[in-house]
């Protein structure tokens, strides 16, 4: 098989304010949420104590710009969405992740951007999420969808809008990693041969899921050690 993935270290607001315009049919991402506790302090926390179960025997490097408060993560959003619209094609999906705190904030952000808002894709991580006694599960995630003005209608498909998958262990090569069946499932919704930017691509499984898929991807991956990760998972040859 042909690998029509590329990775890509580096910043990627610096990155994408480069690239041609209408350069591509879709922006599928899972960006840091900024988001993971109750409190200040507990959203300040590194992401290692936010996201990980203490006494986990599995550890994974940990990830920049998910301590942001409010205002700023907003203000942050918008830009990185500003220059996703800019480089989406007409009639290109946004498709970026969300926990329950931060639906709001990415819905107000994606709207400012200039995106058309479609509605919202539930994951539901199953039982096998974390408990917390005395509270509900936190047993959902959220995707926010949207499109560059009209959608495609010629896309003959109606995937459904909440899908229940869990994250298994074995599989996981980040700390906040999603199940490649669910990012499938997300990219069934794009034409056949779709150009997709994911540029917050952590280890890599949007693009896997796009390979599978015969569609070309483009990962932009801050961290050297998940870019690293990625690579290898993918196959791709590490630059010299």
């Amino acid at each position: 098989m042909t690998n029509t993935q590329t990775m890509i270290q580096g910043d990627c607001m610096a990155l994408m304010e480069t690239w041609e315009d209408n350069s591509f049919d879709a922006i599928v991402t899972d960006p840091p949420y900024a988001s993971g506790g109750m409190s200040t302090t507990a959203r300040m926390a590194d992401p290692l104590k936010k996201y990980q179960v203490t006494g986990t025997r599995k550890i994974y490097p940990s990830f920049q710009n998910d301590t942001r408060d409010q205002r700023t993560h907003l203000l942050w959003t918008i830009r990185w969405m500003e220059q996703a619209f800019r480089l989406t094609k007409n009639e290109g999906w946004l498709m970026v992740f969300s926990d329950w705190r931060q639906l709001p904030l990415t819905s107000d952000a994606l709207q400012i951007a200039g995106w058309t808002w479609r509605g919202i894709v539930s994951w539901d991580k199953t039982e096998s999420c974390r408990p917390q006694l005395g509270l509900f599960r936190n047993q959902c995630e959220y995707i926010l969808t949207a499109t560059k003005g009209r959608y495609n209608k010629t896309v003959r498909t109606c995937p459904a809008g909440c899908v229940r998958t869990p994250m298994f262990s074995k599989d996981k090569l980040h700390l906040t990693a999603k199940p490649i069946p669910l990012m499938e499932h997300l990219l069934g919704i794009l034409p056949p041969g779709s150009r997709i930017l994911d540029p917050f691509a952590g280890s890599g499984t949007t693009l896997a899921a796009a390979r599978n898929k015969g569609h070309t991807a483009i990962g932009i991956e801050l961290s050297p050690d998940y870019h690293r990760i990625a690579c290898d998972r993918l196959g791709l040859i590490l630059p010299a």
